[in-house]
């Protein structure tokens, strides 16, 4: 009886024990801060930016430290970003910001995107014939008008809590006092060095007056961009567009053969647009419309898509790859006719994001093989009814979020810095289509929607998204990649909204990239080859990739918490919560 007693006693004890350590489990466990999928997001309580470069991501964070909103902390990881990662950051290019205003329960989309001059043809680069690709890539007519000065500006006027001044200060004393050298940026600048060397003002910026390299660790300071950013801190947007900075850049032009002029700098507008709204098994996605082709498709794939069982089918599987190939070679079909500028292009955006068009395009889908990409041509009657990209994801505690991405086009833009501005000029008027029908640069196809003219935007795949669920932010994402950005966000929404992973998983798992032509599916390493084997046999053709596709700055709001992640294909790259 006595031994019964006690067994009875430790069983109580023990009982007890758990109950009590059950209950405080529940008490401190993070809800969906799962590890079982192999990736663990980084936790805010009160905030979170997740950003390319380390250094812009703490002038993010200390901005909503101190009470700023997601919209002041974006505009400073902008302009610091254009000091810190000058291979894409920048005041010298142009992008898109989608923005949730949560007082206003309101999305705005904010086209920065870069606009031609007003010498631009169709023509320009066309020497005996064929189109001259020094001219079209690394010369100063390859340059449109930069927008990231007027974006930011009117994103703070409008949306933000701080002044432009304010939020300028910090990418101002990084570029006057310096900042040190990191791996990436020192691995970039070494990589670029003969183009960034031959432009004698990017090389007395980015290498020492003996032409060595700058190592990891070293200061390195910009003292003309802290020039042009304090004219803009003291005098606003006038100083860039209308002041002495333009007037350095159509000096620099004048002097080199370029086409921007103070006319041209002048006449730049920002535009506040409609998203791209779309709809996916409960939630509502907000994304960027044209100019950007990024919204459109990623959502008209989303709809292809919407009444497969794939989970069922499992992620990465051969049957739901076969069937997001199938999806990005339409998508990419109708991209290459109707993807442009819609101030100069009648772009049929609500039929191609129409949920009866996907139905129809996806009844044309094999189950049981590939199809040739020939067999895949843009839906003509529609009409009728680079990878060194940067993005960056902020959310607040107030429930503001912004999904930003920007670009110079190439790494280093074109190469060349506006003499006494420190400002790397953007070589996106490559963007254009100059051959209807051959790829650029970045393996994009186009026709007349995106012909080059004057004063109009370039065609671009950038696909900032903010992704609701009850009426509420949700997941805020986005990428680089030039081409593939769009098949890269695409992917990581259908991973967490499809697939239920945490964002860091979502952010992790291997990629494809199929844009109709060539016809050829770009894949990334990790990838079961039984399950290219059987893709193989169904038809579809593979290109082993060097590099990775995207690189995502994501983060997901729920039950109270902010979860955020990096890619794990970035260095340097930072996400920061708010506790």
């Amino acid at each position: 009886m006595q031994k019964l007693f006690k067994f009875i006693l430790i069983t109580m004890h023990v009982v007890a024990f758990t109950a009590i350590h059950a209950r405080a489990q529940d008490e401190y466990q993070l809800p969906n801060y799962s590890s079982r999928d192999g990736f663990v997001p980084v936790v805010g309580k009160n905030g979170m930016v997740s950003v390319r470069e380390t250094i812009a991501a703490k002038i993010g964070a200390e901005i909503l430290e101190k009470g700023g909103n997601a919209v002041d902390a974006a505009a400073a990881i902008g302009f610091a970003l254009a000091v810190t990662y000058p291979q894409a950051g920048n005041i010298g290019g142009g992008g898109f910001m989608v923005v949730h205003l949560a007082d206003k329960n309101e999305t705005v989309a904010i086209d920065y995107r870069e606009m031609s001059a007003g010498k631009a043809r169709h023509d320009l680069y066309v020497v005996d014939d064929k189109v001259d690709q020094k001219l079209a890539k690394y010369s100063r007519q390859s340059s449109g008008v930069p927008g990231t000065v007027a974006g930011m500006a009117l994103a703070i006027e409008k949306y933000g809590t701080m002044s432009l001044q304010d939020v300028l200060e910090p990418a101002y004393r990084l570029a006057k006092d310096g900042f040190e050298v990191y791996t990436q940026l020192e691995m970039s600048l070494a990589r670029s060095k003969e183009r960034l060397g031959a432009d004698p003002a990017a090389a007395k910026v980015f290498y020492k007056a003996d032409g060595s390299n700058y190592r990891t660790g070293e200061i390195l300071k910009q003292e003309d961009l802290a020039w042009s950013l304090k004219q803009i801190m003291d005098n606003g947007t006038d100083a860039f567009y209308k002041g002495e900075i333009a007037e350095r850049i159509a000096a620099d032009m004048a002097a080199n053969d370029g086409l921007i002029t103070m006319d041209d700098m002048a006449a730049y507008k920002v535009y506040e647009r409609e998203p791209v709204m779309g709809t996916y098994k409960g939630y509502t996605i907000a994304t960027m419309p044209p100019p950007s082709s990024g919204g459109m498709h990623m959502i008209q794939m989303m709809n292809m898509l919407e009444n497969d069982d794939l989970k069922s089918k499992g992620h990465n599987s051969a049957a739901t790859l076969h069937l997001y190939i199938e999806s990005m070679r339409q998508a990419y079909a109708d991209r290459s006719l109707y993807a442009g500028d819609p101030s100069f292009f009648d772009i049929p955006v609500d039929k191609i994001i129409d949920k009866e068009y996907a139905a129809e395009i996806r009844a044309r889908i094999p189950m049981d093989r590939a199809r040739d990409s020939s067999e895949v041509a843009p839906t003509k009657n529609l009409a009728y009814e680079s990878p060194e990209t940067t993005h960056f994801s902020v959310m607040d505690k107030y429930g503001n979020a912004v999904s930003n991405t920007y670009t110079l086009n190439f790494g280093f833009g074109n190469g060349i810095m506006a003499a006494n501005t420190g400002i790397l000029l953007n070589n996106e008027l490559d963007d254009f289509d100059h051959e209807p029908y051959k790829p650029d640069a970045n393996g994009n196809i186009s026709g007349k929607a995106n012909a080059q003219e004057p004063h109009k935007r370039p065609r671009s795949s950038m696909t900032p998204t903010i992704v609701f669920k009850d009426d509420k932010p949700f997941l805020i994402t986005g990428s680089p990649g030039g081409g593939t950005i769009i098949n890269t966000v695409f992917q990581t929404v259908m991973n967490v909204l499809e697939f239920d992973m945490n964002v860091a998983a979502a952010s992790s798992k291997p990629r494809i990239n199929h844009q109709w032509m060539p016809d050829m599916t770009t894949i990334e390493s990790g990838v079961s080859q039984d399950t290219l084997n059987i893709l193989k046999d169904m038809g579809h053709k593979f290109n082993y990739g060097s590099r990775t596709l995207g690189s995502t700055n994501s983060i997901v709001y729920r039950d109270g918490y902010f979860y955020g992640a990096h890619d794990p294909r970035s260095m340097n790259a930072a996400t920061i919560g708010i506790n």
